[in-house]
């Protein structure tokens, strides 16, 4: 069985994690997995001061710094198991019945790529504990774990709440058939109003393409409107979710190819950085 995994750091977006988890838990019936990865960096001092240090006391010190290094090593470790088990109590809480927790060391990238055949679903907080108080800036981690990972994410940040409508980006492009294929088999979002946008300029071509990619979502019992609006995409995106009411943005994620990853990823890129509502990208 696959598990949404929700990953935590102690950041301010840990609570909306796990409501968010909580929620896509309900939805699909999959148990969660709390995911803690301790990096190195995180807790090591500096490494290497023997340059700095006199000949007479350089082994005694060498020492005291090592065990420093370990208790740091040590605590971080034991921060990270009250991490979860919070988490866990307040997951189990909200009524989640199936929850596990697992602590990695090493790098994120690295550990939700081992992870990831077990994986339905990523969720990540928007800023970790280093960009917590900055909502123009998104998480160092993030954009590497959404070109590498091939497993829908979801970015959430503080206040998130069960959405109500999503906002489904499409271009017609085959990467954005995909996704609509995607959400059209998800049970997640079948519940959910849909607002339906493409970003292009007025022609009967693009009426064309949105009118079939609406006729799907109707035809699989989604409550959908359809909008074809101008203007930059991230920009335009954010200020239609924002006025309409969206709490869920839907999207393609980053290609794979270097030419794709500049034109998707720095859109991406960039309405994950304007929005204040919650983003699930789907490869």
């Amino acid at each position: 069985m696959t598990h949404i995994f929700a990953c935590i750091d102690g950041s301010p977006a840990q609570t909306a994690v796990c409501d968010a988890a909580a929620w896509a838990s309900s939805g699909t019936g999959l148990p969660v997995t709390l995911l803690h990865v301790l990096e190195k960096n995180a807790f090591e001092g500096e490494s290497d001061l023997s340059g700095a240090i006199g000949l007479g006391s350089r082994e005694l010190l060498l020492e005291e710094l090592a065990e420093l290094d370990h208790r740091r090593s040590r605590l971080a470790q034991e921060q990270g198991g009250r991490l979860l088990e919070s988490a866990q109590g307040y997951l189990t809480g909200l009524g989640v019945a199936q929850v596990e927790s697992l602590q990695r060391h090493g790098q994120l990238v690295e550990a939700v790529q081992t992870l990831s055949p077990g994986m339905r679903m990523m969720i990540m907080g928007k800023r970790g504990t280093t960009h917590a108080g900055d909502h123009a800036l998104i998480g160092s981690h993030i954009e590497n774990v959404i070109r590498t990972l091939a497993n829908p994410i979801m970015v959430v940040q503080p206040g998130f709440e069960a959405p109500r409508r999503f906002l489904l980006a499409y271009d017609a492009s085959q990467a954005a058939k995909k996704v609509l294929e995607l959400v059209v088999s998800s049970p997640l979002l079948k519940e959910l109003a849909c607002d339906l946008v493409m970003v292009g300029e007025a022609s009967d071509e693009h009426d064309r393409q949105l009118a079939q990619a609406r006729q799907a979502l109707k035809s699989a019992g989604v409550e959908v409107d359809a909008h074809l609006i101008q203007g930059e995409v991230a920009p335009s995106i954010c200020q239609h979710a924002a006025e309409v009411g969206c709490d869920l943005i839907v999207m393609g994620a980053y290609g794979h190819s270097r030419i794709r990853q500049f034109i998707v990823g720095s859109t991406t890129t960039g309405l994950l950085k304007r929005t204040t509502a919650a983003v699930l990208l789907l490869r």
